[in-house]
């Protein structure tokens, strides 16, 4: 039969077949609902909540009462008394004629239910339709009010946002309650030992005719009754809400129609283009003074090498050989050399074991852990100290006396604290890092070095639907016009994130991209004599998946002025430290980092940059994102700050930024393409001459991140 459509108002008059004799018997108008078919179960009821609770199939029931009164005789659990129909009785009788009464389950009849359940998620109902559906989809799938919440809260977090509409309750039925099971209950498969049978008053004990069940059905059906001796075949039943022919297709799901949501990038409006974009060349972030400074370079050949000449990561490594005997000793040794640091900074006389039980006030130093493999709370943190004091042992902290604190797994820091009974650290004092000292400047006497000009950009270089590298053609053409001493470019270059490569799509190797594009801007670059860093991303699908990561193992022979760094890297041009990195260390911060009422509440994203500085390393996150894949043995040598650089430029996908933090101008220039849009680069303006030895460059610095 098509339980989709509605059925007609209940019949007021209605033939049963009750003790093989023929009644006939008047009802009430009950209320207008969308019924199933519908059983009738004679006088006792006991066998019928047997079967009803067994088979799950009565929401409706009809029963044989002995009563004459429109009041119920027994309460049935779990169903409601709706209309009682009896017939007058006679004056000699002993009892009521008797009739037929109408229950409905109770868990599907009742709005005061569903209304209360869906409250407790808040939500409230906006028209009388919407509750209709609701009782509707309780019936067609013999739901309770509880069961029909949870199936709506589980459909409402798949799909954000959605509002409680017919039409989002239609999608709920179509996606998720369709495969919960038909709209009828079927009928449970008959097996050797057990036989489902409809009863009546005198077949109770040997089963009910199949043909007369066949006839009790047609009565409250709009399909004709099937034919004699193919009432055993299987009837078809039409869906409520069959999917539409043009949802269905060999790359669209037929369970979810077409959104713009469902092809475009996230955050990104499918009509804005980069080409059609218009905010082109406006300044998002700025430091200094920026009005009258003229951005052109000076044509100078400029300085450029790395800072430390000892560690300098030039060629590639062989790695996934890591022992985890020695990533442990690296580890513990960072312990040890910041619990010096921080010793000798605020003046600790003596750092004691984290789990030795003391009476009196202790001072510990060790890494912020967390007891589980979720993110780390208030609750769930940790403290490990080194081998060398407290035999790596960990101690739980109790951080409820500290008015402010910023954390983060495999932050270093030291403790103030009692430990009473060595289980616990009630902290009362924390000391989150200290930075180093400025860099020594050698002033420059060559007539011409007074100022450099820089241009920071950080890929992809191409949007996200293409390899078309739009972006990175825009880009050269702000290099051809400022003409700056230095270009510092970022990786990735050909982005393993990009939709062509992700489907492999592209036609051409990944070698042949980069180097083509590499040979472009080396091309522009020398024209203008700028001289230019490259560093690679590990987003970047041509080159070593490792943390820290080699340089571009590229030599082109007329581009003299390209110069391939590792990622990170820590460069002096011109005397001014740059500390360079391209890997999103303040994303991968953001999602694990936890604080309370911290001094920079305000500044969120320079108190995450401030952690690199404080912590003396590239990437102080510990355990890592999954992201990244690090080498420790490498990062120890190669990916520490040996001091706090003149410039830290840290790319994220988060808001751009200049800031000053402990001397060092800081600076997010974003990333040149985003999505399918256009993204930003910065620029700077250093007056060299000024900057004097161990002092910052802020106060002779001028900068800017503009759209691309």
């Amino acid at each position: 039969m098509n339980t989709s459509q509605q059925r007609p108002p209940f019949p007021q008059t209605t033939t049963f077949n009750m003790n093989n004799n023929l009644h006939r018997t008047t009802f009430p108008q009950a209320p207008p609902v969308n019924l199933p078919p519908v059983p009738f179960y004679p006088w006792p009821w006991g066998p019928f909540n047997q079967l009803s609770n067994q088979n799950g199939f009565a929401n409706y029931p009809l029963v044989e009462t002995w009563s004459d009164s429109g009041k119920p005789v027994d309460n049935i659990p779990g169903f409601d008394f709706i209309c009682n129909s009896t017939r007058k009785k006679h004056k000699r009788a002993r009892r009521g004629s008797g009739g037929i009464a109408l229950y409905v389950r109770s868990s599907i009849y009742k709005e005061e239910e569903l209304d209360d359940e869906f409250s407790v998620f808040g939500y409230e109902f906006s028209s009388p339709q919407i509750v209709e559906k609701l009782q509707e989809l309780c019936v067609q799938y013999n739901f309770g009010a509880e069961k029909i919440v949870t199936e709506w809260v589980a459909f409402a977090n798949t799909h954000k946002g959605v509002q409680m509409t017919l039409d989002a309750l239609d999608q709920l039925d179509r996606e998720r309650l369709t495969k919960k099971g038909s709209k009828t209950p079927k009928t449970p498969a008959r097996t050797n030992t057990i036989k489902q049978e409809y009863y009546d008053i005198n077949t109770i004990q040997g089963g009910m005719d199949e043909n007369e069940a066949e006839n009790l059905y047609n009565a409250y059906s709009t399909t004709p009754s099937s034919k004699k001796g193919t009432n055993q075949q299987k009837r078809q039943l039409t869906p409520d809400n069959p999917p539409l022919k043009r949802f269905t297709n060999n790359v669209r799901s037929p369970m979810v129609p077409f959104s713009p949501a469902s092809f475009s990038p996230a955050g990104v409006t499918p009509s804005m283009k980069f080409s059609s974009r218009t905010n082109a060349g406006h300044v998002v972030a700025h430091f200094g003074v920026t009005d009258n400074t003229k951005w052109q370079g000076h044509g100078q050949t400029s300085s450029i090498q790395l800072y430390d000449e000892e560690y300098k990561l030039t060629t590639s490594f062989k790695y996934m050989f890591q022992k985890l005997v020695e990533k442990a000793h690296v580890l513990n040794d960072t312990i040890h050399y910041m619990a010096e640091k921080l010793q000798s900074h605020y003046k600790i006389e003596e750092l004691s074991h984290v789990a030795v039980p003391m009476q009196e006030p202790v001072t510990v130093a060790g890494r912020i852990c967390c007891d589980a493999n979720g993110k780390m709370n208030a609750k769930s943190v940790l403290l490990e100290g080194s081998r060398d004091t407290s035999m790596g042992k960990c101690i739980p902290l109790d951080l409820a006396e500290l008015k402010q604190f910023s954390l983060f797994p495999g932050q270093l820091v030291a403790i103030d604290g009692i430990n009473n009974t060595g289980q616990k650290l009630a902290v009362n004092k924390l000391y989150e890092g200290v930075a180093q000292s400025l860099p020594e400047i050698k002033v420059k006497t060559e007539p011409g070095s007074e100022k450099l000009s820089v241009l920071i950009a950080a890929g992809p270089f191409s949007t996200s639907d293409n390899l078309s590298y739009e972006p990175l053609n825009d880009l050269t053409k702000y290099i051809s016009r400022d003409k700056p001493d230095v270009c510092i470019l970022l990786g990735p270059f050909v982005d393993m994130k990009n939709e062509v490569i992700e489907k492999g799509n592209c036609k051409m190797s990944y070698d042949t991209i980069f180097n083509e594009q590499l040979k472009f801007i080396g091309t522009i670059t020398k024209s203008v004599e700028c001289q230019v860093i490259v560093v690679p991303s590990y987003r970047d699908v041509h080159h070593d998946y490792v943390y820290p990561q080699p340089p571009f193992d590229v030599k082109i022979p007329d581009f003299k002025h390209m110069h391939m760094m590792s990622d990170p890297c820590t460069v002096s041009i011109n005397n001014i430290v740059f500390g360079i990195t391209s890997t999103d260390i303040l994303m991968h911060l953001g999602a694990e980092e936890i604080s309370w009422n911290p001094p920079t509440s305000t500044d969120r994203l320079g108190r995450l940059a401030q952690h690199l500085i404080t912590q003396h390393s590239y990437y102080p996150l510990y355990p890592p994102s999954d992201e990244v894949n690090i080498d420790y043995e490498s990062l120890d040598n190669y990916g520490t700050l040996p001091v706090t650089p003149h410039v830290l430029i840290l790319p994220s996908d988060l808001k751009q930024f200049i800031k000053e933090l402990h001397g060092s101008l800081c600076i997010n220039p974003g990333r040149v393409a985003k999505g399918q849009i256009g993204g930003s680069y910065a620029r700077m303006m250093i007056d060299v001459n000024d900057v004097k030895t161990q002092s910052s460059i802020v106060q002779h610095t001028a900068a800017q991140v503009l759209r691309v």
